[in-house]
């Protein structure tokens, strides 16, 4: 895939690239893989927003990706590369010789007419390819990482992602993510060999307010642009300072801007080593 620019015929525009979608070879989605997608904007099961700045955005129709492929030993023929409005990566419509059809990520050199397999044995390292990590060669790029084995693809499955495999030794793999962090991986759990497709779409300018609006996503405005009843950092004459002698504040008082909030997780045992270089503690 490519980005295309448009002419500066507008503020918007003069700022703004697109997907071209050359590689996409069908436009209606397989009706039996889709299902109505209700939107949250931002809200958790008992109706209060818990992510802010979401809202609207154009209708979508959910397509059912098949993260596990869990039919081993079965080669699927991809029919079609498709368009996804729900992930930045593009999907392939599989089918298997009884005709059973399904979606899979798709990877970056994927065409229509591969044939390719998900096994529990060691099969030729092609791209596309799934199987355990540890019968997948050192140093090759794999995606759509299962973190517990049996559970499912859960890691490394944006556009244009992989991860690598470093070293596989006793009853782990070390995999290097596309974050650089080094983190512990069950050699059971099954990888996709190859890169996520679309690996342009980082490069994507969206240009203007209007397009985000299209994806679901609302203004988000600084605290200081608010009133004092509205926000911690809100008041002053004009475009003022934060200004708090305890430091920076959220909208509900807690420190923010620097103070770390994450609680440790029980799987940091698995990281290795840290992303951005920072050694583990």
């Amino acid at each position: 895939m490519a980005v295309r620019k448009h002419k500066p015929t507008t503020p918007g525009r003069r700022q703004s690239s697109v997907q071209d979608f050359s590689d996409i070879t069908k436009k209606r989605p397989e009706k039996s893989l889709t299902s109505v997608l209700n939107k949250k904007a931002g809200r958790n099961n008992t109706g209060k927003i818990t992510v802010r700045h979401r809202g609207g955005g154009t209708k979508r129709l959910y397509r059912r990706v098949d993260f596990a492929r869990i039919n081993f030993e079965i080669p699927v023929t991809v029919i079609s590369i498709e368009y996804d409005p729900n992930r930045g990566a593009r999907i392939a419509l599989v089918e298997d010789p009884d005709k059973n059809k399904s979606y899979i990520l798709a990877e970056s050199k994927m065409k229509v007419g591969d044939v390719v397999i998900s096994s529990k044995k060691k099969q030729e390292p092609k791209p596309g390819n799934r199987m355990p990590i540890e019968h997948i060669p050192s140093g090759m790029n794999v995606y759509n990482v299962e973190m517990e084995p049996g559970k499912g693809g859960q890691a490394v499955r944006g556009a244009g992602n992989y991860a690598q495999i470093m070293v596989i030794e006793g009853k782990h793999a070390q995999l290097k993510m596309p974050s650089t962090e080094i983190r512990l991986v069950a050699k059971e759990c099954m990888a996709t060999i190859g890169q996520v497709s679309n690996s342009d779409y980082k490069l994507v300018r969206w240009g203007k307010a209007g397009r985000m609006r299209y994806r679901g996503i609302k203004p988000t405005v600084k605290g200081k642009n608010m009133n004092p009843v509205d926000h911690p950092h809100g008041g002053g004459e004009g475009h003022s300072p934060i200004g708090l002698r305890k430091g920076p504040r959220t909208k509900w008082g807690k420190p923010a801007l620097g103070v770390k909030t994450r609680k440790p997780k029980s799987s940091d045992k698995f990281v290795v080593s840290r992303r951005k270089s920072k050694k583990k503690k």
